[in-house]
């Protein structure tokens, strides 16, 4: 990998740290660790070592390479170097600890003055993030490289290459979804959201991220709703107890009356009938009914029952380790309507 070739070609031989050291910035089984205070291109700078006060509470045992590294960053970031050797510098203080920023915020300025090739540095962060996926740090390091080099061309590819491993975490898709709105990129999306629902339709941060691209292409119009209902309504056939999926469900009709939308109430009372008692169903239908006891046509009274029915079968029952918010909910129902209906 070119990061470990870098530091191998860095290191000196003759007598460095100890074995127990060796593991910290990857020289472990070969050339020994040379200290930056044994190094005879590091004689012009005195080091300046961490001040944690003349008292402090809980000392962190910091290796001698932790030390070594951070005290001759803390000399170059005080003397405003400008150098390969501080550029390299900043790299073993990454190894040790990825997620400084002091460090990687140095590191940009070093990049910029030096005017080193940022391909390489992208590549060079490619494996960082590898090795430490969910380090804020790095990642929003990537983000800088690829607006100074207005090149979007790897990151869909790469951040999918993440999620391969790990199809839930959050700085790949945040970094994704930057990409996509930042150039523009959203053809291809929903067919990589389709093929990832596919695989798991219980993957809560795909149904974000289509919602996430519909919210931001075409919107919630009368006829991608429709079709997006239809699309949920399948997958909640086949899986009626996966939240994620109730969950879309209930963000595309926010701004819609659910209890008045053809088809919507009906296929959840089928999905009732069939005795289904799905939390998720359960509380949907409890939100239809607010629905309709807020609107100005129909029969309140109906409505109001079934909403205080659902409510005690969850806080009872169905949803028992939310059974204090259900019986919240009912309470504010039997506040907001329990009086107007009993007139």
């Amino acid at each position: 990998m070119a990061a470990e070739e870098t530091r191998r070609r860095r290191r000196l031989s003759g007598d460095g740290g100890s074995d127990e050291e060796d593991d910290d910035c990857g020289s472990k089984g070969r050339d020994e660790w040379v200290f930056y205070r044994n190094r005879d291109d590091w004689k012009d700078v005195d080091p300046i070592a961490q001040d944690d006060g003349p008292f402090p509470v809980v000392q962190i045992a910091y290796s001698e390479k932790f030390r070594d590294v951070y005290d001759y960053f803390r000399a170059v970031v005080g003397r405003e170097e400008r150098s390969d050797r501080a550029l390299v510098l900043t790299e073993d203080a990454i190894a040790l600890n990825s997620a400084n920023y002091t460090v990687w915020n140095y590191r940009r300025i070093l990049l910029k003055d030096l005017k080193k090739d940022l391909h390489k540095e992208l590549h060079y962060v490619t494996e960082v993030i590898e090795d430490h996926p969910k380090n804020y740090q790095v990642w929003h390091h990537r983000r800088v490289i690829v607006e100074w080099l207005h090149d979007p061309s790897q990151e869909l590819e790469f951040t999918e290459r993440i999620l391969i491993n790990d199809a839930k975490n959050y700085h790949a898709w945040q970094h994704r979804q930057w990409v996509i709105k930042e150039f523009q990129l959203w053809k291809g999306e929903i067919a990589y959201i389709d093929r990832l629902i596919a695989e798991d339709v219980r993957n809560n941060s795909a149904w974000n991220q289509r919602y996430f691209v519909i919210i931001n292409t075409t919107k919630y119009t009368d006829e991608v709703l429709a079709k997006e209902f239809k699309y949920t309504k399948e997958l909640i056939n086949s899986t009626p107890h996966n939240e994620s999926a109730w969950n879309y469900l209930r963000g595309i009709f926010l701004d819609r009356e659910k209890h008045s939308y053809p088809g919507l109430v009906d296929f959840c009372e089928e999905l009732y009938s069939q005795s289904v008692r799905s939390p998720y169903l359960l509380g949907f239908l409890v939100e239809c009914c607010e629905d309709a006891l807020e609107s100005k046509d129909g029969d309140k009274s109906e409505a109001y029952e079934k909403a205080m029915k659902l409510c005690e079968s969850l806080a009872d029952e169905y949803d028992t380790i939310r059974s204090e918010y259900w019986k919240y909910i009912s309470r504010s129902l039997v506040t907001k309507f329990g009086e107007k209906l009993s007139d």
